[in-house]
């Protein structure tokens, strides 16, 4: 103990338990045995004197007093962990960014890209953490993010990737002829989802004048594009997404447009940084990397 603060080691063992509910989880994580990282805990609360974490029989749950310090010391160990990161940079022994990201744009678009920029920079290394909701930068440790909206977010420069353009309705060809309508071929058929755009599909219905019925509400929900991608892929339904997600399976013909028809829609996707901070070269080159690799896209957009 310093000053009050807690040893660094119960201070890792702890949040890792609240996260991964699992003492033997937590202690595989952290490459210790599960006695010493229940020790490690057990030291922590009672030298705070709070029970952060309730234990019945081989069970763990986090308490409300735990859940709001393990949500703290996630930070500063994140902070942490940044500022270390940035030492090294500044000492030569390499570079590196944080970069917050969406998951369904990272791993269909930007993650099979990157080795791209790894041949370019080989020296810079490009960690990736999701993100779903808007953030302060100031809570987090992050040097950039790539988010969906329809502006730049307040207080940051950048630049925009593209816009997401268009949602088309796509499924396998074997749906086809098995709704209810021949003259409309998605009627009857299952419609999925996505949990952040609920009224993409009424959307889409009322732009091509016809009535959304009750049933189309009653397709299952999706947290993640990629997840409404591959359940249309596996033939279970009709989803709704951006052109530029679904072009390659449209090209080589497992997926298909079976209603000519797109829901308009007015969010980009942005690359931002705080405009107060300081930026390095590792940012510098990765903005003007990811301008080279948006452009083709913002040229099928164009010619679309």
């Amino acid at each position: 103990m310093r000053n009050g603060i807690p040893n660094l080691g119960a201070l890792q063992a702890f949040e890792a338990t609240a996260r991964l509910g699992s003492f033997s989880r937590a202690a595989e994580e952290l490459a210790l045995t599960h006695s010493a990282v229940y020790r490690q805990v057990t030291g922590l609360e009672e030298r705070l004197g709070v029970e952060l974490l309730a234990r019945v029989r081989r069970r763990v749950s986090v308490t409300s007093a735990g859940a709001e310090y393990a949500a703290r010391v996630r930070h500063h160990l994140e902070q942490l962990e940044k500022d270390t990161l940035g030492l090294i940079s500044r000492s030569g022994m390499g570079r590196s960014l944080h970069i917050a990201v969406l998951p369904t744009l990272a791993t269909t678009w930007l993650v099979p890209r990157l080795a791209d920029f790894q041949r370019r920079h080989g020296d810079i290394a490009v960690s990736l953490s999701v993100r779903i909701l808007p953030f302060q930068f100031n809570d987090h440790p992050f040097d950039a993010a790539i988010y969906h909206a329809k502006q730049i977010w307040p207080q940051t420069v950048g630049i925009k990737l593209f816009d997401e353009g268009e949602l088309l309705p796509v499924c396998t060809p074997g749906l086809l002829g098995k709704g209810t309508n021949p003259a409309y071929p998605i009627e009857g058929l299952t419609h999925l989802h996505m949990s952040s755009r609920p009224d993409a599909w009424r959307l889409w219905y009322y732009t091509q004048h016809k009535e959304y019925v009750p049933s189309i509400s009653a397709g299952p929900r999706y947290d993640l594009f990629t997840m409404v991608l591959e359940a249309a892929k596996a033939g279970m339904g009709v989803g709704l997404v951006p052109r530029f997600l679904v072009q390659e399976e449209l090209d080589d013909g497992r997926l298909v447009v079976p209603v000519q028809a797109s829901l308009q829609v007015s969010e980009a996707y942005f690359f931002s940084y705080p405009e107060a901070s300081e930026r390095s070269d590792a940012l510098m080159a990765f903005e003007v990397w990811l301008k080279g690799v948006a452009r083709p896209v913002q040229k099928e957009q164009t010619h679309a």
